[in-house]
């Protein structure tokens, strides 16, 4: 283990499957194997593996004010996945986009949820509040999940959960299993609210580009919802999250504003690095899918 990259496609491929038994399970493999102790042994030397890198590779600290000014602050001329798509893509780079967020749109909000029981009082309550909307407010056809499976049908794109994962980025997986890893851990619960505070915080700006970026190419009706969706909620789940999560949660245990901080500072480090993965593949004019 101690040879194997913690964030190579062998390590986070073998970690996202070892957590999927906490979620939906494979085909002909016994619910009883979520507990396994041979298998849960495995799953943690690999997060070891991964959180060491994680912890070592970002700059820590507990200033938790300046890392959400800086999420809310977009800088000029930057280049992201969403301006790429925006200005330059193809519709098959934004097919191949959404192939990759499969790996976590198709289970949206759950990893979050394993946090919810680990919270007290208010922050419990708003984090309820925003998770209740991913959820599509008690309405299965608006579940966000659902109007990212519908997206993809309209792209062509095969929607049936876990279709995909053999084909994405060990980048991309990365990003969802820092979400799962941090929600299964009472010890990591802040740094799973940092981690969602990233989601939700960033996610306006880019959608509105992603909207934009669908009715240039003509994806069509469905990929445009589900973007615009995006605009509108987070721009609100930004607010509970800010007043309703991350203070009060801070008022009542300021002493994880240090995991808060890792959580946001670690999500970051991994969108990053599967930009720059996507973007280069793009850029040598090759697909980015496995």
């Amino acid at each position: 283990m101690s040879r194997a990259d913690p964030y190579g496609d062998d390590l986070q491929l073998a970690l996202y499957v070892c957590y999927e038994l906490h979620y939906r399970g494979f085909a002909d493999v016994p619910d009883s194997m979520e507990w396994d102790l041979d298998l849960l042994a495995l799953r943690l030397e690999l997060e070891a593996a991964f959180l060491e890198a994680l912890r070592r590779d970002v700059a820590g600290g507990v200033d938790v004010d300046v890392e959400v000014a800086a999420l809310l602050t977009e800088t000029v001329g930057e280049r992201g996945i969403s301006h790429h798509l925006l200005r330059d893509g193809t519709k098959e780079q934004f097919r191949e986009y959404v192939t990759h967020r499969s790996a976590y749109h198709l289970k949206e909000a759950d990893p979050q949820l394993l946090v919810v029981s680990r919270m007290t009082g208010r922050a419990k309550a708003g984090m309820v509040a925003v998770e209740h909307d991913e959820y599509g407010a008690g309405r299965a056809d608006e579940m966000h999940s659902e109007l990212f499976a519908a997206m993809m049908r309209e792209l062509g794109l095969t929607s049936a959960y876990g279709d995909h994962v053999d084909r994405v980025s060990g980048s991309v997986l990365a990003e969802v299993n820092l979400m799962s890893v941090c929600g299964l851990r009472r010890e990591l619960r802040a740094a799973a609210v940092g981690q969602f505070a990233v989601i939700e915080l960033t996610s306006s700006p880019g959608s509105a580009r992603l909207v934009r970026a669908a009715q240039r190419l003509g994806c069509g009706p469905a990929t445009e919802h589900f973007y615009a969706e995006h605009v509108e909620a987070d721009a609100v789940h930004e607010q509970i999250l800010r007043r309703e999560v991350l203070a009060p949660m801070l008022a009542d245990e300021p002493h994880l504003a240090g995991d808060l901080v890792f959580g946001i500072q670690a999500s970051l480090l991994l969108g990053d690095r599967f930009a720059h993965e996507v973007l280069g593949a793009w850029s040598a004019g090759r697909s980015s899918l496995r």
